[in-house]
């Protein structure tokens, strides 16, 4: 136990004092090194999204908190804006209000504020869509449909979203809001368990690094060579009280890089890669696997000219 503690105050003070770093696979800064708002405009409309290999983010507003609450430095605007299409949203229920958390950790945000970003976001690149995988967070309570509906149609668009459990094309889903829905309720979207999926999150210290990374190199290897009518989503995250997202990623990511660019140039369906922390020649590299050697959109857009 005492082991723990010492282990756990060491982290918390390195975690407190590390200093973001930016790199080609990982980007703990608070802006992307460069953006791809209208990546999804190159694809062909009769494609099924279940054949899009797109980035995500792991727990998409965890921006505050612990190091082992942090997922992510970027701003939602500016991740949307980086080339991710996969959000991660948690919510808490409380007095019929729907507030953003990381487990206990408030993160400073409403679940209008999302819906607002994302609206906000596909008005201007309407040729994009947004994948959402929704659920309850702390909260515990099986009953947040009817305070999603409200909060649909008071910060958003009941018409921005896709309404049917059928996968759509590309075509279909340009400027739509696909929500993944993970808590009971009638339909609003898709089911977010109706996805072929490896979210193995348990990481019990960073020595178990490399069998994280095993998982999600065969989900990845799984959705190159699976049925092309499913959804595939691989989480490359994790955490433990041994494990910090951040510090993860870190070892995880690169992992990552390597293999995306190892096989660059060809044309794969990886589905959706989740991370922590990615950096936006991470995103990039995923995107490309839509393309193949053919014509690519081209990241040119620096944060500081917006």
């Amino acid at each position: 136990m005492e082991q723990h503690v010492s282990f756990f105050l060491t982290e918390r003070l390195i975690g407190l004092s590390r200093e973001a770093i930016q790199r080609p696979d990982y980007d703990d800064t608070a802006t992307p090194e460069f953006l791809n708002p209208s990546w999804m405009a190159h694809l062909p409309d009769n494609r099924s999204i279940s054949e899009v290999t797109m980035p995500g983010t792991h727990n998409t507003m965890a921006l505050y908190g612990s190091p082992l609450a942090e997922c992510q430095s970027w701003t939602l605007s500016l991740q949307l804006q980086a080339g991710v299409r996969f959000l991660d949203i948690r919510v808490r229920y409380k007095n019929n209000n729907l507030t953003i958390h990381h487990g206990i950790s408030y993160q400073y945000a409403h679940f209008g504020d999302v819906l607002q970003g994302v609206a906000n976001f596909l008005q201007q690149h309407p040729s994009e869509m947004v994948l959402m995988r929704l659920r309850e967070e702390l909260s515990e309570t099986g009953d947040i449909y009817h305070a999603v509906v409200r909060y649909i149609h008071q910060y958003a668009s009941w018409d921005m979203l896709w309404h049917s459990r059928r996968v759509p094309t590309v075509g279909e889903a340009r400027g739509k809001l696909i929500i993944l829905q993970d808590f009971p309720g009638p339909a609003l979207g898709m089911y977010y368990r109706s996805l072929d999926i490896a979210d193995d999150w348990k990481v019990p210290s960073l020595d178990h690094a490399a069998e994280k990374w095993t998982k999600v190199y065969s989900h990845l290897e799984k959705a190159t060579k699976g049925d092309k009518t499913l959804v595939f989503l691989t989480y490359t995250s994790g955490a433990s009280i041994q494990a910090w997202p951040y510090a993860l990623a870190r070892r995880i990511n690169p992992l990552l890089y390597d293999y995306l660019t190892a096989r660059a140039g060809q044309t794969r369906r990886l589905g959706i890669i989740t991370s922590d922390y990615p950096a936006a020649p991470l995103l990039n590299a995923t995107i490309h696997f839509n393309y193949g050697g053919s014509t690519t959109p081209t990241p040119s857009t620096p944060v500081t000219h917006l």
